[in-house]
């Protein structure tokens, strides 16, 4: 079925794809929703989309927010494959400070069903490096008893981040790039920007709720960059960058001949793992391990296969993959106060004007 359905979908993609969604993305900035989009589609074996539209270029930079969330769980899933780690493992076994909840697993913090509290603004403030959340988090009562419900946890992330040093003896940053962003050719990504890549950091826009005009916005507190990796939110990327990293969990975890995780720990973080909860900010979706997945298409994701899989950012960045089509999708814009980032008209317009073809 997935190569049938490939040799189906590729011509549309080679057929002059750029112009109807540039016009796709020009509507959105005529309309004030966003002043600029970079966009992008790959299949399993090349970029056959990359444009940029308004005041950005392929090259910028921006920050993707929770895209950071999938990396983080690739992370853990490498660990996994190494024997350093289980996702089943009780979360103290690696901070034994989590004694304390004994029940909560890595794979509750990877489904955002811990409960686990968050950290309040001056506790993120005073942290330094991502073990200094901890016991802000564990000071606090659960919200809800583990496992029983879905609620999206950076705390669960960020803990997942420090669980990756510990098992690992590496600075969570330095995992990363060793294992991944350096491997893969992933340049620009990264969680302290260079005052060289700060020149290309696309400068977020707010729409003013009285005139409808964008308006300059600011990076939230503590992610300009923040003096530490934020596991939950705190990468730069380019789409260059970002979409070698769609098109190795597209490809199973393998790109341009390196295998980086094997096709089963792929296949358990892009498959449901949360049962009957309900989950996700759209309707139709179910969570795996650090990754979204589309259980029935409807809304925003009518036009994606059951399976699909991905992650949105809080200033409007999404990056999708649907092995079905054998295509992965990535927009990149940089626009505060969306009323729901996943949900949001650029999304919409960017998906009709790539899959409605």
């Amino acid at each position: 079925m997935r190569s049938l359905l490939a040799v189906v979908f590729l011509p549309a993609l080679a057929l002059g794809q750029d112009a109807p969604i540039r016009a796709a993305m020009q509507k959105m900035i005529d309309a004030q929703e966003i002043h600029g989009a970079v966009t992008a589609i790959a299949t399993r074996s090349d970029v056959t989309h990359l444009a940029a539209t308004g005041a950005v270029k392929k090259d910028s930079l921006f920050w993707i927010a929770s895209m950071t969330k999938p990396v983080a769980g690739t992370a853990i899933l490498m660990l996994q494959e190494e024997g350093k780690l289980n996702v089943n493992d009780p979360v103290a076994k690696h901070i034994p400070a989590f004694s304390k909840y004994p029940a909560i697993t890595l794979k509750h913090l990877l489904m955002h069903s811990s409960g686990l509290a968050e950290a309040t603004p001056a506790e993120w403030a005073a942290a330094k490096k991502l073990g200094d959340l901890i016991p802000a988090y564990l000071s606090k009562p659960l919200q809800f008893e583990t496992g029983s419900q879905w609620k999206y946890c950076q705390s669960g992330i960020n803990t997942l981040g420090h669980v990756v040093e510990v098992a690992s003896g590496m600075p969570f940053e330095k995992f990363l790039a060793q294992r991944l962003f350096e491997p893969l050719g992933m340049k620009d990504t990264t969680f302290f920007p260079t005052a060289k890549q700060k020149a290309r950091l696309v400068k977020p826009v707010r729409k003013d709720k009285l005139t409808g005009k964008l308006g300059p916005a600011e990076l939230p507190v503590g992610f300009d960059p923040e003096p530490f990796p934020a596991a939950n939110g705190g990468l730069f990327s380019t789409a260059a960058d970002y979409l070698r990293f769609q098109r190795m969990i597209l490809n199973e975890g393998t790109l341009d001949g390196k295998r980086y995780l094997k096709s089963e720990s792929v296949k358990q973080m892009t498959t449901i793992q949360s049962g009957d909860l309900k989950t996700g900010f759209t309707p139709g979706h179910g969570w795996g391990l650090a990754w979204c997945v589309v259980r029935e298409p409807q809304g925003v994701t009518k036009l994606l296969s059951p399976g699909s899989h991905g992650h949105g950012g809080a200033y409007g960045t999404q990056a999708w993959i649907d092995p079905q089509k054998g295509i992965a999708l990535l927009l990149l814009v940089q626009r505060a106060g969306f009323a729901n980032s996943d949900d949001s008209p650029v999304r919409h317009a960017f998906q009709e004007a790539a899959l409605s073809q």
